[in-house]
């Protein structure tokens, strides 16, 4: 059934309108009586079109529930940013995992190290590849893909999520020993090719953030962040 998403929806004249609108009516050549769903808010919505003109789709809803593909926690990732077009790629996959939240990061071992204007002007296309990986994932929510921040502005961040980690490929933890019972919010810190140094994650630990240990294999910078994001979802009971 298509999917389609809007920030609020109005359940007592239910509509789409604008692109996703113009879509449905001539991509799609969809037609009164066909079923589709509108996500809003973590909630689904199962409609049939009512009516159809140029730019606005009506919808009769017919039954709404919870999104059940939304997980219990909210996660964040703070991903330092990567060489080339390796963000897309996380972006997109930890989207279709769960992540409510992606903070592009610069940190002292990042080589791609764009500067906020030019970092903007990627932000409509890597907000496109959330969505798509969203719609794609059956998502309640689209993940957002905020605009880039320093090392000490992500840690500051961070204090405020009961479950803040970073990983440290010098050792930590386990994510067998890491406390997620009843933590309602994660932050997961990872870092870029070079990983993290070793006064980057001092600072990190004093503002209580838990240095967590993947093990002996090192991981591409793409990898680590997909990992980690599982294995939270597993030990959450969210996968």
């Amino acid at each position: 059934m298509p999917r389609f998403f809007l920030e609020h929806i109005d359940t007592e004249n239910p509509s789409i309108t604008g692109e996703d609108a113009r879509h449905i009516g001539r991509s799609l050549r969809m037609r009164p009586g066909e079923k589709l769903t509108v996500c809003a808010c973590g909630v689904d919505y199962e409609c049939d079109i009512k009516s159809i003109t140029e730019d606005t789709v009506y919808l009769n809803i017919q039954n709404s529930r919870l999104c059940s593909a939304e997980p219990s926690i909210k996660l964040t990732l703070f991903q330092a940013v990567p060489k080339q077009d390796k963000l897309e790629h996380i972006i997109q996959k930890a989207v279709e995992l769960g992540a409510s939240e992606i903070v592009p990061v610069l940190t002292r071992r990042c080589v791609s190290r764009p500067d906020k204007k030019d970092f903007e002007k990627k932000r409509t296309r890597l907000n496109k590849i959330a969505l798509e990986a969203a719609k794609q994932s059956g998502r309640g929510i689209i993940p957002d893909v905020t605009s880039i921040v320093s090392f000490s502005e992500a840690v500051e961040q961070m204090k405020a999520f009961d479950c803040p980690v970073m990983l440290y490929e010098e050792g930590g933890i386990r994510f067998s020993e890491l406390k997620t019972e009843n933590k309602k919010t994660v932050a997961l810190f990872v870092g870029s090719e070079g990983g993290f140094d070793e006064e980057e994650a001092e600072a990190a630990r004093a503002a209580g953030i838990q240095t967590v240990w993947l093990g002996e294999r090192i991981l591409r910078c793409e990898t680590a962040p997909l990992t980690a994001i599982s294995i939270l979802m597993y030990i959450t009971k969210n996968l």
